[in-house]
């Protein structure tokens, strides 16, 4: 007999539907599978055969061959062991086949028939919502939370092959799941509140924070940048839906999703200043995500900035303009989303004391010039906010009057954010940061004063195009943190102060 049951494959965090076409006749006992399935798939029959057994269930003593179709693309993953089972036990148990028709399986099985979580979840199932011809699926349980979140799709969550057959003939009470939401609260552990003065800092990294906007801190070891910059998720909004699925899509694929994001808390990635390329960017013989992929609608904090290969550093210019990076492989080509806020931090020179006010610099000009390069004009180019950090004086470090705290200075981040928000409703975007040309013609239109301001300060100054479209979305941000409609003088005014650091290093 002949059966076709649906399933989802994956093509790096990409889903699509994959169909397991079964037939079970009358011959020597075999079970064989087509399509290109990889050694776990094959592993499977195994599996399969016990869980049914285990479960109570007769296993057909036949010729079972299954094929994976589409049989041109390579097949991965333990998720194939449920709709597989679940082909089989269509021979001998009484099951409607109208059951089957709009319905789509996944989930690993145990040698007892539990059904164990699955990599990709998330993919997958978005993979399927975009097939119309399916309207529901079954997973594990353990993969519930991250599956409650994924719109035009019904999912049914199983801990065992048994409660699967219990949903398919109508014998169990399992609804499917609801859209749950969770969220975190700020984290106690670190607070604005502990960072003693820098206001200049703060401010920058507020408008970071509001427009997701990235942000370059160069000082003195000591002066707070790596402490500023741990702090900074403290402030940003919580992770809206759309953003949520992307970034457990992205974890998903990858078999864990911190508790951090399913609570709604941004990904921030720290990576060691030692790191790779392939690291960063991914890559390998299955093409994995990298830091700039795993910090995607997060924080992506470089400390000791100048002290990466330059090969890596360069290897940010493509992700940080096109909010994506494509790995290209002999035998496949995966593109990955990749909007990050970058927040750079670094030491001025080699001693780290270049401008000091305290301390003396001990590097010669020469070191200091080529320490400073390391960081390329067009990477620079791609960053809107430049602040210098400086050592905290002795007054102000045993001030005892509170700082404020994060909870006060994310209300004002929310507000801006939640302009924001109304703005590009009916666009795929959230944020000042990421608008294009277009729409910063639209948005950002300054009064004639901020106009000529600006024209000044691109005459004078030097200013690339880019840079000059950098400004304006700061601008739009400091303007929105004002809830002002137009950009004024002040708010060119205010962008324009935070290039002087840059004017200052590399001019």
């Amino acid at each position: 007999m002949f059966f076709k049951i649906f399933s989802a494959g994956s093509h790096g965090i990409e889903g699509y539907t994959v169909e397991a076409e079964a037939d079970i006749t009358k011959g020597i006992p075999a079970f064989t599978i087509v399509g290109l399935p990889n050694a776990e798939v094959k592993e499977s029959k195994e599996r399969i055969k016990s869980a049914i057994t285990n479960s109570g269930f007769r296993y057909p003593n036949k010729k079972i061959v299954v094929n994976l179709s589409p049989a041109d693309i390579k097949k991965e993953g333990s998720h194939y062991d449920l709709p597989l089972a679940i082909a089989i036990l269509r021979e001998n148990e009484n099951i409607s086949p109208e059951e089957f028709n709009e319905t789509a399986f996944l989930g690993e099985l145990s040698l007892d028939g539990r059904l164990n979580s699955i990599n990709g979840c998330t993919a997958l199932l978005l993979g399927l919502a975009q097939n119309k011809n399916i309207k529901r699926a079954i997973i594990p349980y353990d993969n519930s939370r991250e599956a409650s979140m994924i719109p035009n799709i019904k999912v049914y969550a199983a801990k065992n092959l048994k409660e699967v057959y219990n949903i398919l003939t109508k014998q169990s009470d399992i609804k499917f799941l609801e859209k749950t939401i969770y969220e975190s609260e700020i984290n106690d552990e670190k607070d604005f509140r502990d960072v003693k003065g820098s206001l200049m800092i703060k401010r920058g990294v507020e408008i970071a924070a509001a427009g997701f906007h990235n942000i370059m801190m160069i000082g003195p070891p000591g002066s707070g940048k790596t402490m500023i910059a741990s702090r900074l998720n403290t402030i940003m909004p919580l992770l809206n839906d759309r953003e949520y699925i992307q970034v457990s899509q992205i974890y998903s694929f990858l078999g864990n999703i911190p508790a951090d994001i399913i609570n709604r808390k941004r990904p921030f990635r720290a990576p060691h200043h030692t790191m790779t390329f392939t690291s960063l960017i991914g890559g390998g013989h299955n093409s994995k995500p990298g830091e700039v992929v795993l910090s995607h609608n997060g924080i992506l904090f470089m400390d000791e900035f100048l002290e990466f290969d330059k090969k890596v550093t360069q290897g940010l210019r493509q992700p940080l303009e096109d909010k994506n990076i494509t790995i290209s492989r002999v035998n496949q080509k995966i593109t990955y989303p990749s909007d990050f806020l970058l927040v750079a931090a670094t030491n001025p020179c080699p001693c780290g004391n270049y401008m000091n006010p305290v301390k003396e610099c001990t590097c010669s000009f020469n070191k200091i010039s080529s320490y400073l390069s390391r960081a390329s004009a067009p990477l620079l180019d791609r960053m809107d906010i430049f602040v210098e950090t400086t050592p905290v004086p002795y007054s102000e470090l045993v001030d005892i009057n509170e700082n404020e705290s994060s909870e006060i200075i994310r209300k004002r981040v929310l507000k801006a954010a939640k302009i924001q928000s109304e703005r590009f409703k009916n666009t795929d975007i959230n944020y000042n940061s990421q608008m294009n040309n277009k729409q910063i013609e639209k948005h950002c239109i300054p009064t004639k004063d901020a106009g000529d301001l600006l024209k000044m300060a691109f005459d004078s100054t030097g200013l690339t195009a880019r840079s000059y479209h950098r400004i304006l979305k700061v601008s739009r941000s400091i303007a929105d943190m004002s809830e002002k409609d137009k950009i004024d003088v002040s708010h060119i005014a205010e962008a324009l102060n935070y290039r002087k650091t840059f004017n200052k290093y590399w001019r």
